[in-house]
């Protein structure tokens, strides 16, 4: 299998947004989880999303993995490595957006690499280098309290100057406006001065074309599904993909089997979703603390699904108030609570699938990742779009057989997000 274009991307639901993105715009892709198996037999694509779950591990794992995935994806062909982030720049001083870039470029034989995290679709705009949500610079958005990464600077030079051990520098919205031949000349010249790494402003999705062009001329790049979306039109208008425009029917034959939502994201879309979704399934709102506490509030929640999830979908959630998530973190730590609930929703998702859930929504980053490496699920074909970033998932390969997910971040989606997904799994 020879690939056009190749991904890293930080975590499993970022993975689903960009294979949506580039699916949406004309190549067959494919989210593996983690480098694949040398057993597993992939389809015949255009680009290989590679999920990794290296935003909030220490950045030399970080590093490590996506040099793995890296050699993997250079060895298969792919010209062009987009690092795939999210669309907030979630990280710390510490990384991990900094480290591996700089690892990425230095795997390729260095040069300039583009780093941008717009989206427009999803409200995330890049002006004067500064983040904007819906409008807002990152820093005073409800965005900027992620429970484990917080965003308190939405200039985006200087928090990646923080991480970096390359210069960083910024070429600004005139310039990308002025098409592909600025930016290049704009490089360069950064280039002679010793910039390395440059964030890229971008406001509109003509911009985010005018990025993709330039990037894929060079061999790395970091960003986030918008990104994605200007290196797949510029793929498209080289002529290199001759499939035509690529096709999601087959990721959404019916499965059959049980439906079911666990959630374990925090952010206020989240929150409200679940509000919405109590109108017309059961819910069940896990303890937190309970669940730092011992194993007694899972075995709760898994006997109260299998008392409900044979007359219809159920929603398991250990979604949680930001104060509360704060108490939480002040008691235990960030890292042992999360890990925590993370390692109990896992756990509920995997008896729920022993159950025979078959159509199944994730709502959280981190969530989504811990379950599915529990469920050991190697890849996904791209079905439709539920919502902005979050598309239909088939999953190939796993021993469970087929089964139809989404994987959500917590911040997308309407307010009738889960009921509108359950809607598109027969």
């Amino acid at each position: 299998m020879a690939i056009l274009l190749g991904s890293i991307a930080d975590d499993y639901t970022g993975a689903s947004d960009l294979a949506n993105t580039l699916t949406k715009n004309g190549l067959r892709t494919v989210q593996t989880v983690g480098i694949p198996d040398p057993s597993l037999a992939l389809p015949d694509v255009d680009a290989v999303v590679i999920s990794l779950k290296i935003r909030s591990v220490p950045a030399s794992d970080a590093v490590a993995a996506a040099a793995s995935a890296e050699r993997w994806l250079r060895q298969r062909g792919a010209g062009h490595v987009l690092y795939k982030i999210c669309s907030t720049f979630d990280s710390t001083d510490a990384g991990n957006i900094g480290p591996v870039t700089d690892a990425l470029s230095d795997a390729a034989g260095g040069g300039i690499v583009l780093v941008t995290p717009a989206f427009p679709e999803t409200g995330r705009t890049v002006y004067l280098g500064h983040l904007f949500v819906g409008g807002q610079p990152l820093n005073e958005s409800p965005l900027k309290d992620h429970p484990l990464n917080p965003m308190y600077d939405a200039n985006l030079v200087r928090v990646l100057t923080r991480q970096s051990r390359n210069a960083v520098g910024l070429i600004d919205l005139t310039t990308i406006a002025a098409g592909p031949g600025a930016v290049k000349a704009r490089l360069d010249a950064m280039r002679t001065a010793g910039v390395t790494t440059v964030i890229a402003d971008a406001i509109f999705e003509r911009d985010l074309e005018t990025l993709g062009e330039v990037a894929l001329e060079t061999p790395v790049s970091t960003g986030a599904s918008g990104l994605g979306l200007g290196l797949a039109r510029a793929l498209v208008r080289s002529g290199r993909i001759s499939s035509g425009a690529a096709t999601t029917a087959d990721a959404i034959r019916p499965v059959g089997g049980l439906s079911a939502i666990v959630a374990g994201s925090c952010s206020k879309a989240t929150l409200h979703q679940l509000d919405i979704a109590e109108r017309s399934m059961p819910v069940l709102r896990l303890d937190p603390e309970r669940l730092l506490a011992g194993p007694q509030e899972i075995a709760a929640a898994i006997s109260w699904a299998g008392d409900r999830i044979s007359a219809g979908p159920v929603v398991i959630a250990a979604s949680a108030a930001p104060e509360t998530v704060s108490r939480l973190q002040s008691l235990h730590g960030r890292e042992a609570s999360g890990h925590a609930i993370e390692t109990a929703t896992s756990i509920i998702t995997a008896e729920l699938v022993e159950r025979g859930v078959r159509r199944l929504v994730v709502a959280g980053g981190e969530t989504s990742g811990a379950a599915v490496d529990r469920l050991a699920i190697p890849a996904f074909l791209i079905g439709p779009e539920i919502a902005p970033g979050v598309p239909v998932l088939r999953t190939v390969g796993n021993a469970q057989g087929d089964m139809l997910l989404a994987l959500k971040s917590g911040n997308f989606g309407g307010e009738d997000f889960f009921t509108a997904a359950l809607a598109m799994m027969h």
